[in-house]
């Protein structure tokens, strides 16, 4: 009878090995495809703050201003505790709900449900405030500030190669950076951060074009650049740079006047040395430079380190005034 109860034991304990080992491998294929998920999925912020899931090609963009201004402000710290005050300050600044703490966290709940890869807990709850953690998603961000900096760096030495790469980053742009998501401090500081790095990014674009003998078809762009942002110096010596090579010099010296004009009734100020440079060009006939030499390998890894080490540099700057800034939180 011992035998015939072994041996009626053995069937059960195979089952539960087989059903052990089923469950294991669909937990498995089941955190394979949430890995899956998370990867294909972009956050956007350089337009409407939307969420990409780039498997699908669709979109999810939250569906009231709160939850988009919660997102982007995750997504521009993620990685980052924010605390409860914080976020408060973000959505509701000095006019917060009767209980705000519970409902900042009924808009965490919601903006929960509404993202993708419902496996990988996306925000985390801490003690005293929430954490975004992107795992293996990306951001648009991200990609820009990638491709802006290899464009940059390609400028001196492969002027065609950086009009590409510049021409891909600035197509990521789909509006105004967190279009409709800046109630805040958090949110407005990082949209002015980002126009910074756009229009940085363009006038690099524009030198490239200038370096390839463009002259002509940038002008319209830069003129309309230098309307939409009339105290930005650096337009204004493309702009005259464009004007003087396509043999337009009264025109050029013109675009130093009204450079001029805005500088004093704005700021004060006469232009900078770059710009008083331009203009004693174009007055003395100075002839355009060469054109850059063909892209040689030591040069062009020389400029690439170079911009490599200056993007280092404001990176540090930007990470040390975020840890003064969550210094300051906490001494609070």
């Amino acid at each position: 009878m011992t035998v015939l109860g072994l041996t009626a034991a053995a069937p059960a304990r195979t089952r539960t090995a087989q059903t052990a080992q089923t469950a294991q491998t669909a937990q498995t294929a089941q955190t394979a495809q949430t890995a899956e998920a998370v990867e294909a999925t972009e956050f956007r912020l350089l337009g409407p703050v939307a969420v990409h899931d780039r498997r699908t090609g669709t979109g999810i963009t939250p569906s009231g201003p709160k939850q988009r201004a919660l997102l982007a402000t995750l997504v521009v710290h993620a990685g980052q505790q924010l605390s409860v005050d914080r976020l408060v300050e973000e959505l509701w600044g000095d006019k917060p709900p009767a209980n705000a703490p519970s409902a900042l966290h009924t808009h965490v709940a919601r903006l929960r449900r509404l993202l993708p890869a419902p496996g990988h807990e996306w925000i985390r709850t801490l003690p005293t405030g929430y954490l975004l953690r992107l795992g293996g998603a990306s951001t648009d961000v991200a990609r820009f500030t990638r491709l802006s900096g290899q464009g940059r760096a390609a400028v001196p030495q492969d002027p065609r190669h950086a009009t590409l790469i510049l021409d891909q980053a600035l197509a990521l742009w789909q509006g105004t950076a967190l279009q409709d998501s800046c109630h805040g401090p958090l949110c407005t500081a990082e949209a002015h951060r980002l126009e910074e790095q756009r229009l940085t990014a363009l006038e690099a674009l524009y030198e490239a074009c200038l370096h390839c003998g463009r002259h002509a078809e940038t002008v319209s762009d830069l003129e309309r650049l230098t309307a939409a942002h009339p105290l930005r110096e650096r337009l204004y010596d493309l702009l005259m740079t464009a004007l003087y090579r396509c043999g337009r010099q009264a025109e050029a010296l013109g675009a130093y006047e009204r450079a001029r004009r805005h500088l004093v009734a704005t700021l004060g100020v006469e232009p900078g040395p770059a710009l008083r440079c331009r203009l004693e060009a174009v007055l003395n006939h100075c002839p355009p430079p060469p054109p850059p030499p063909p892209p040689a390998g030591l040069a062009a890894q020389v400029a690439r380190l170079q911009a490599r080490i200056d993007q280092l540099a404001r990176d540090q700057a930007d990470l040390l005034r975020r840890l003064r800034e969550q210094d300051a939180d906490a001494a609070r």
